[in-house]
């Protein structure tokens, strides 16, 4: 073989082998996003789509209740066993007005609406008296309840420009308002920690925020993730005689013992976990001591309108089911377990602790 000829072969041979290499190694390859293999384990399984007991979910959003069939809706609530919804989305009003309006010419009894505070033009003299003026308007139209939404420190601006904090002064007169009304304050603010952390391999967020990159968060975006959640505890601590319902277990479902601290702390703060249950469900016995511990300062709370989610809810908090799935990935790549919570812990989360702090829900609808 001369030498044209070995070289010839030579590179035939490498380039047989190189491709034989990418082969495997394409084969090889595993795409987090799409890799979930059916479990092998056999384990009891309790999947329900209905509660044990009638429930009051305190944290849910519907976009067009003054004109949307609120027959329809409740229909599907009763296929969960929902006794009561709260709509956290009911703005002001007029359009809070018409919404009311709604309720009350389809059922009364099983929809709550919570009002909204408009920040436009804060930073005029008259500001503060006009919302406080237009909160008591909502009361008296049908509103049970005020709701803040995450905006406040992420987004809000006053008339200068400048970034409106949770706690600023300016809005100290309508939590105290909600105190005298004894309506209670329902507040989002922040976003999980991780959103603040670098988009990388270490953070458990990650496939969230590649597949959702508004998401990503930083100090420069306005205040800081510490900074933000200082501001909402300082809210709880100058207004103790106005109830706070802190929505997303404030961020803390992955340090309860921390989150433990601030309620026993501050006696006027209570929690929902709207869209955190996956923390919870992948730490059984921390949770149900919990649970257990501070069983009249949570509340049921799902956020989202998907009626087919709420059975991982269920599942948690009543099953004691093993490695379960979520129903997100990119919220919770992890399995789940139940907590098994006792009869007498559920009531109080279903509805108990939500009938004490929301005036004028009916009762009657709900055992003992």
């Amino acid at each position: 073989m001369n030498i044209l000829k070995m070289k010839s072969f030579y590179l035939a041979a490498f380039l047989l082998f190189s491709q034989c290499s990418l082969a495997q190694n394409e084969r090889g390859k595993i795409d987090f996003e799409t890799y979930n293999p059916p479990s092998s384990l056999v384990v009891p399984e309790h999947n329900t789509g209905r509660a044990k007991f009638p429930f009051i979910d305190i944290h849910n959003h519907q976009n067009n209740m003054p004109s949307q069939n609120l027959g329809n809706l409740l229909s599907e609530m009763d296929k969960l066993n929902m006794k009561v919804m709260v709509n956290l989305s009911g703005r002001s009003g007029e359009y809070l007005a018409s919404a009311v309006k709604n309720v009350r010419q389809t059922n009364a009894k099983r929809l709550i609406v919570f009002a909204n505070i408009s920040f436009t033009g804060i930073g005029e003299a008259s500001w503060t008296e006009t919302a406080v003026k237009q909160l008591e308007d909502d009361v008296k139209a049908g509103a049970q309840g005020l709701k803040i939404f995450k905006s406040l420190g992420f987004s809000v601006k006053d008339t200068k420009g400048n970034l409106v904090a949770v706690d600023d002064p300016r809005l100290e007169a309508i939590w105290e308002k909600c105190g005298q009304l004894g309506i209670p304050v329902l507040i989002h603010t922040a976003d999980p920690k991780q959103f603040w952390d670098e988009p990388n391999a270490q953070n458990e967020r990650w496939l969230e925020l590649i597949t959702q990159p508004g998401r990503n968060r930083s100090a420069s975006d306005g205040y800081s993730w510490e900074v933000l959640i200082k501001q909402q505890h300082n809210l709880i601590k100058k207004h103790p005689r106005t109830n706070f319902i802190i929505a997303h277990f404030g961020w803390f479902a992955n340090n309860l013992d921390y989150l433990g601290k601030l309620l026993d702390t501050y006696p006027n703060m209570n929690i929902e976990f709207g869209a955190v249950i996956a923390e919870l469900g992948r730490q059984p016995r921390m949770a149900k001591k919990f649970f257990e511990r501070y069983q009249n300062r949570i509340l049921f709370g799902k956020d989202s309108w998907v009626p087919s989610e709420y059975s991982t809810y269920f599942r948690v908090l009543e099953t004691e089911d093993e490695y379960f799935p979520y129903h997100k990935k990119y919220h919770a790549y992890w399995k789940m377990y139940g907590i098994g919570l006792s009869d007498e812990v559920l009531k109080k989360v279903y509805y108990k602790n939500a009938i004490r702090l929301i005036p004028g829900i009916d009762r009657t609808q709900f055992p003992n």
